[in-house]
């Protein structure tokens, strides 16, 4: 059988790993930050409505221009924004690699703050953007010093800022933001896949738009939307920012499917995030327990947890596979990363995770 060694690919993606996250049937999957609580059956009905009456109509091609769809998303945000500040694709990913294909490419360089999402470098290499990282300051934050220090020394075409952070849920503020993106010659993102998780009452960098054309803020329908199948990403920005990335789509890059599905999602928007109250409620009750077991975790607003104090993460996460719960190993010695679920996946999690904790007096070695 041939390796991928004997095939003729790009020098620059010699020796690279694909994105992969393990995809395992198990009772309890807290691994990739899912949104595990199901679609409301009303909400469902509704969607396949939709669905189906886009069906009928699979002969023609779909709007290229996905022009109901970008109405409702603006609806949705708020703060003022238009269809024409809108864009979408499949899933936030491919929003960003619009994003490095328009902005990057030969000769520019990405930069973002290390530890980060891992499709940031993945999607640079494939858009043949150089990749480069600042490190973080203590705990997994950065600070506004530490983030326009990193700017001005780089000087990058694209700045990634992910807030709050994947993989380490920590937040970043409103003032950092600002400063990066006055400081930056180059493109700003500001990928809030997990904002509507934060603590209510926490600004978006969606307030900061406006006279700011190279500002973008991405998000995502997978997260708080329970829409992960469905595969919606979208951004808000300057709409001449906007018309770059038409340069770089694929023509009807958005199915009629697609379109159809989001807008019955989005039509019972207040449905649809009734959960995030209690998602948020389980991420506390997660961070509370494992601090009392003498396990580290960190600050979060999105719907997840890392957690540091691990003696063996890849032994405690395959023991607890074995327990039929999985969740995440995310590289970062020490370190182990959980999605808040339903109340039960949390109960199921957290009486699991007891057994080696480092204060358990007859905890159980690994």
């Amino acid at each position: 059988m041939t390796s991928l060694d004997e095939l003729p690919i790009r020098d620059d993606l010699r020796g690279k790993s694909p994105y992969g996250a393990p995809q395992k049937i198990v009772p309890v999957a807290l691994n990739v930050n899912e949104n595990t609580h199901p679609i409301p059956e009303d909400v469902a009905h509704d969607i396949i409505a939709r669905v189906a009456a886009a069906i009928l109509h699979l002969n023609r091609y779909p709007d290229r221009e996905f022009t109901e769809l970008r109405r409702s998303l603006a609806e949705y945000l708020g703060h003022g924004l238009e269809a024409a500040q809108i864009w979408a694709a499949n899933g936030s990913n491919e929003v960003l690699q619009h994003i490095l294909q328009a902005y990057g490419g030969p000769g520019r360089v990405a930069l973002g703050f290390a530890p980060t999402y891992s499709m940031y470098g993945l999607l640079a290499s494939g858009t043949g953007t150089g990749w480069i990282t600042a490190p973080r300051d203590d705990e997994f934050e950065v600070s506004t010093e530490t983030a326009v220090r990193a700017v001005q020394e780089h000087d990058p075409d694209v700045v990634l800022l992910c807030a709050p952070n994947n993989p380490t849920g920590t937040p970043l503020a409103l003032d950092t933001i600002r400063a990066v993106a006055d400081a930056a010659r180059g493109v700003v993102v500001v990928d809030e896949a997990y904002f509507e998780f934060a603590e209510p009452g926490t600004p978006s960098a969606l307030t900061l738009l406006d006279g700011r054309p190279r500002l973008l803020v991405s998000r995502t329908m997978s997260k708080a939307f329970a829409f992960a199948g469905a595969r919606v990403g979208y951004l808000a920005g300057d709409p001449a920012a906007i018309d770059a990335l038409r340069l770089v789509r694929l023509p009807y890059h958005l199915s009629a499917l697609t379109q159809a599905a989001a807008l019955g999602a989005l039509a019972h928007s207040g449905e649809m995030l009734a959960m995030v109250d209690e998602i948020r409620g389980q991420r506390e009750r997660i961070s509370a327990e494992l601090s009392r077991l003498g396990f580290h975790p960190y600050r979060s607003g999105s719907n997840f947890v890392l957690f540091g104090g691990v003696d063996e993460p890849h032994a405690v996460f395959e023991a607890l596979l074995e327990r039929g719960i999985l969740i995440r190993e995310i590289g970062i010695p020490g370190h182990l990363r959980v999605t808040a679920g339903t109340e039960a996946e949390t109960s199921a999690f957290l009486e699991a995770i007891a057994l080696f904790a480092p204060e358990r007096p007859n905890r159980i070695a690994v």
